[in-house]
């Protein structure tokens, strides 16, 4: 093939990947909704049944250094595939839960250990594979799904437990997921792999794809070839994992806690929920601006914006503990969802350098990065 197709399979790809990162992610996040469903029908102890999501927070944690080389030996159809059925058996095991044994098995080690394979890691181990130039706007797009479908499947999900139950519920997060399997069978590892280049360029093209100075703030660093040995020891290295550990503390820390917060500061229920919706819709346009904003000035540069959004939203937080005012909520919901969520979009971005073009590479490579961001995670809800 010598010319452009009229449709660049990678725009495909990232569709998929959309429609992935909705579906998937969201049914993990859903524990939230069947939560109060199992402590009512089972009385366990609150600790006891939180504790089956950060077991399978734990899992994925563990299990996303090695995605790398399953993606790069067997693709993503196949992997993707797997999480799949694993997700999808334990969603339909759920109904089965008698005990917390059965719970930690089910929605914690098979629902939220599984879904890695389709989550943010597993997706950043293939997309930037498809794009150089437009690399932060094509995982700001993909990852945008994750904010969509917050809003629309939560909310249906939730009327599903509220009128038939969450057994209900699980079983038809079940259909989702292993329909969504085989919605990946399309889904490619690399543009080589069907004879197209990133970005769509003519494979014949023998010109550069991308000026590197347009999106690396850092060129004498980003030119060095990196290994995890070599990494390892600079100062360089351990402050982005730094940033990884305080970026999922602070993201995951307000998620949990915002809700209850508000409420406690005077705002009325149906408003601290509202604001939470809003966060989310607010992160879809995020995602898409700050991967974008990212292409133009830099990753580094996007990273720093973004932070600077967290750091703006709990002023506004502290702020209103004084003084409970609308005016603070909505700088929070703009600087939370519009600038920390775009976050998101540069996750690999910034993680995954262009000559990385390995899933084991990456994985090796991303390893360190991956367990402070799972620490993150397990700490910030605490």
């Amino acid at each position: 093939m010598t010319g452009r197709r009229s449709l660049f399979y990678g725009w495909i790809v990232v569709a998929l990947a959309f429609v992935t990162m909705g579906i998937g992610v969201t049914v993990t996040r859903a524990f939230s909704l069947l939560f109060p469903s199992l402590l009512d029908e089972f009385g366990w102890a609150f600790g006891l049944t939180a504790g089956a999501f950060s077991v399978g927070t734990l899992v994925s944690t563990i299990a996303a250094p090695f995605l790398g080389r399953l993606m790069d030996r067997h693709g993503p159809r196949r992997v993707m595939l797997l999480g799949a059925m694993v997700v999808g058996s334990g969603l339909l095991l759920a109904e089965l839960i008698a005990t917390p044994g059965h719970l930690y098995l089910t929605l914690g080690l098979l629902v939220s250990g599984g879904s890695v394979a389709f989550g943010y890691t597993a997706h950043a181990l293939f997309l930037p594979n498809w794009f150089v130039r437009r690399r932060g706007l094509a995982m700001g797009l993909a990852f945008s799904g994750v904010g969509v479908g917050s809003i629309v499947l939560l909310p249906w999900m939730e009327r599903v437990v509220l009128a038939a139950g969450w057994r209900t519920a699980c079983l038809v997060m079940a259909v989702l997921v292993f329909v969504l399997g085989l919605l990946n069978l399309l889904q490619r590892l690399r543009p080589e792999d069907i004879g197209e280049a990133p970005d769509g360029d003519a494979t014949g093209d023998a010109r550069p794809t991308s000026d590197p100075r347009a999106s690396i703030v850092d060129a004498a660093w980003a030119s060095v070839d990196w290994t995890l040995r070599r990494g390892v020891v600079t100062a360089r290295f351990w402050w982005i994992a730094l940033g990884f550990l305080t970026s999922s503390f602070a993201w995951y820390g307000m998620q949990v806690h915002q809700t209850q917060y508000l409420i406690e500061v005077g705002f009325v229920p149906a408003t601290a929920v509202w604001a939470l919706g809003l966060v989310a819709f607010a992160g879809i346009a995020g995602q898409i601006t700050v991967g974008y904003l990212s292409d133009r000035i830099g990753r580094e540069w996007a990273w720093s914006v973004g932070s600077a959004g967290f750091v703006c939203s709990y002023a506004a937080l502290l702020l209103m503990h004084a003084r409970p005012m609308v005016g603070w909520l909505y700088v929070m919901i703009a600087a939370q969802g519009f600038l920390g969520y775009g976050l998101g979009s540069l996750r690999s971005t910034a993680r995954f350098p262009p000559r990385f073009s390995r899933g084991a590479t990456m994985a090796r490579s991303s390893a360190p990065s991956v367990s402070p961001r799972g620490s993150g995670r397990l700490l910030g809800p605490g």
